[in-house]
This record gives structure tokens, C-alpha cells and sequence, in this order.
């Protein structure tokens, strides 16, 4: 049984339930909760502000943004900020009760690994830290899921349509540079400053994780 902050719900999950901003960052940050769902047009402070809020105080709970905004632009500042995913308004019951079910999936369960490592790159799934070389790497919150992502399918080529659908649930191509900047961030702070590069580009392909290059 999962417990979700959001709206409430018939399908056998304990909710907590709130009416404002404050009130979801108060929650959010005491609480512990299995998926958090924000409406981002929630009064007092917006769901983008309160995700903002839990990001910056190390909370990593998969949370899905509710709007009525469609844009490409507004999804894709959404899940800049820290959102797993987005459902735009109207929307069917079943889809938000489906997509609180995919996110739930995500979080590590019993006698799955909780570490990954290469090289002297590793990543604690649990706590969800980096760390090279004995030195903590600090990532925002999609350059850890591209990160991780990258980790799980090490010495493989990714490429942008596999990032887009797995990092950033997006399933069409938004046509800006959200890979590339993303990129760039985590190999300068992965990479940058140790005695070898771990992430690679493949040109015309995608990108890949090796400890060779």
C-alpha cells in the first residue's frame, strides 16, 4: 500500500491531503511518502516552488506535476525542476492512478542493488549520492537521474530518443538543447578535474559510460 501526498484516492493508498504551498512543503519535508503529486498551480507558494523546496532540502521523492498548462516549454521547465512527471489537466482518473503506480516502481525494493560503481565513480541508490574518488559529487536532480541512467546501462550506447523517454518521460523531441546543457553540467562535474573521462559522446549516436574511451 503506498502512501502518496496528493489527492485522495479510492484505490487502496493512504493520502495525506493539503490545500496550499506551505502546507505540502511542511509535509513533504517531515514525512517520509512512497510519491508526492503536486498541482502547480497550488495556492500560496506554486507547485514549481514547492518542488524547488524539497529538492533543495535533499528530498528525492518521485513526484508528478499536475497542470493545465500543455506547452512544451512549461513540461519541460517542470521536469527541469525536479518533477519524474507530468500530467497535463483534464485527465483520466486511471491515468493518474497508472502513472502513481510507474512511479512507485522506481524506488528500489528489497534484495534489488542499491550501488552502482565504476571505476572510482560511485552511486549510492538509496541515498542517492555520488562520489568520485572519495570526493562527494553534488548533482541536481536530473543530472543524477542522467547519471543513473548512464550507470545502469554502462559500456552501452544510450541515445537522445532512450534519454528523453527514461530521464525526462518525454515521448516526442521538444527541439531544444535539454540533452546537450545537461550533459555538459555532469561531465564537468563527473569528470572535469580526475585522471580520466568516464562519459563519452559516440558521434552520431548517443552517449555512453566506459571506463575506456
Amino acid at each position: 500500500m503506498a502512501r502518496f501526498l496528493g489527492s485522495r484516492s479510492s484505490a487502496g493508498h493512504v493520502v495525506d491531503e493539503c490545500a496550499n504551498g506551505p502546507d505540502a512543503i511542511f509535509l513533504g519535508t517531515t514525512s517520509s511518502y512512497s510519491v508526492i503529486i503536486l498541482d502547480r498551480m497550488v495556492p500560496g507558494v506554486d507547485g514549481l516552488g514547492v518542488l524547488r523546496a524539497l529538492r533543495a532540502t535533499g528530498v528525492q521523492t518521485p513526484t508528478l506535476l499536475l497542470t493545465a498548462m500543455d506547452n512544451v516549454d512549461d513540461r519541460v521547465e517542470g521536469l527541469e525542476t525536479g518533477a519524474d512527471d507530468y500530467l497535463v489537466k483534464p485527465f483520466a482518473g486511471t491515468e493518474l492512478l497508472a502513472r502513481v503506480a510507474a512511479l512507485g516502481r522506481r524506488q528500489p525494493v528489497p534484495g534489488t542493488t542499491t550501488h552502482m560503481a565504476l571505476a572510482d565513480l560511485e552511486i549510492d541508490l538509496l541515498k542517492r549520492t555520488v562520489v568520485r574518488a572519495g570526493k562527494r559529487i553534488d548533482l541536481q536532480q536530473q543530472e543524477y537521474k542522467l547519471l543513473e541512467y548512464l550507470m545502469q546501462h554502462a559500456g552501452e550506447i544510450v541515445t537522445r530518443t532512450m534519454l528523453l523517454e527514461n530521464v525526462w518521460s518525454f515521448h516526442f523531441d521538444p527541439g531544444t538543447n535539454l540533452i546537450e546543457s545537461h550533459m555538459s553540467r555532469l561531465r564537468a562535474k563527473v569528470d572535469r578535474g580526475f585522471d580520466r573521462e568516464l562519459i563519452h559522446t559516440v558521434r552520431g549516436a548517443g552517449y555512453r559510460i566506459d571506463v575506456e574511451g
